[in-house]
């Protein structure tokens, strides 16, 4: 497919961040050659991000910390400030991926030749897999074969008329908002594409198991607000997470002695069998992918311990459902982290 050399002139960045260091330089540095216009949105940084992507020529917008700060937020005031002067393309961009030299000429190729696409996103890579299994997890999420996709990552190249058309994001969707729009995008008739392209170097530096417990609270507050939102959507996810967190030690732990004690000696070893074959067939999987017996072992137990942490998260947004309050950013890197 070749690449169309006015993508540039046709395509304006949005990129968003807090406390993002020298990630949010380099971030920026490897766009800027590559876009019209450079728009960088802080949600609340202490540690001089604003000052320093004005010094790599961006327009720096700083959200208001009296409302609650969200990705959703950040991204749909970049979108805002962009209005006046719209863009045929818009490269959403987070402030800790480093997009690939020729990845918007590309992306635009693609957009050009399939008319019907709202937006386009390539493979991600992640810049340390080896530093933690935490990080080679993440990696891993990034795996995906090309083709038409249900959503996008917070990194993608975009149409800005239809994303313009549908509102841009909801700003109170704090996990899951890029499911969320794309939700809405292709009930507008539009679709979502992965192309073979690589598109940016992540950094997720997640080093402590705090870090990946904080970061499944927010997909299980995604998995149950998104799925509030479209009926249906998650419905597999949110299973998985009261299946395994909830229901399943429940009735090991509390029912099954006190309705059926003469099955205690059959049903609890039969539960814990249960997590054991799960886990097993997880690791499994991830040995498949390349991931060293030890690894894959690591991850499976990883991945059994992420439904406590979504089912936290689930039942966080329905308490401030309950109780009529604004959902709160949850973030798995402490600042300074950058």
């Amino acid at each position: 497919m070749p690449e169309h050399s006015n993508a540039r002139s046709r395509t304006d960045a949005v990129v968003i961040g807090r406390n993002e260091g020298d990630r949010l330089v380099a971030c920026l540095r490897a766009l800027a050659p590559q876009v019209r216009r450079l728009v960088y949105v802080d949600s609340g940084s202490d540690d001089g991000s604003p000052e320093r992507a004005r010094a790599e020529g961006a327009e720096v917008i700083a959200l208001d910390p009296a409302r609650p700060f969200s990705a959703a937020r950040a991204r749909n005031a970049g979108l805002a400030a962009l209005a006046g002067d719209p863009p045929e393309f818009v490269q959403l961009q987070d402030g800790d991926a480093v997009p690939r030299p020729a990845w918007v000429a590309r992306g635009a190729a693609f957009l050009d030749a399939t008319p019907r696409a709202a937006a386009v996103h390539g493979h991600t890579a992640e810049a340390a897999p080896e530093a933690s299994l935490y990080n080679r997890l993440i990696a891993d999420e990034w795996r995906a074969a090309p083709g038409e996709t249900p959503a996008c990552t917070g990194v993608v190249l975009m149409r800005f008329a239809p994303l313009h058309a549908i509102g841009g994001f909801r700003d109170d969707v704090i996990a899951a908002e890029d499911d969320e729009m794309a939700l809405r995008l292709r009930a507008a008739g539009w679709t979502l594409h992965r192309m073979d392209a690589d598109m940016a170097e992540h950094d997720a530096r997640m080093l402590r198991f705090g870090q990946f417990w904080r970061r499944a609270v927010r997909a299980g507050h995604g998995f149950a607000q998104v799925g509030d939102l479209h009926p249906g959507y998650f419905r597999a996810e949110r299973r998985r997470a009261w299946a395994w967190a909830l229901v399943l030690p429940l009735v090991a732990a509390v029912l099954a002695p006190v309705l059926v004690p003469v099955l205690v000696p059959v049903l609890v070893p039969g539960i814990a069998a249960l997590y054991a074959a799960a886990i097993v067939r997880m690791a499994a999987r991830f040995r498949a992918r390349g991931f060293s017996g030890r690894d894959a072992l690591g991850a499976a137990l990883l991945f059994m311990a992420s439904k406590p942490a979504n089912l936290a998260g689930m039942l966080r947004w329905r308490l401030r459902r309950w109780r009529g309050a604004a959902p709160r950013l949850i973030e798995y890197r402490q600042a300074g982290q950058g």
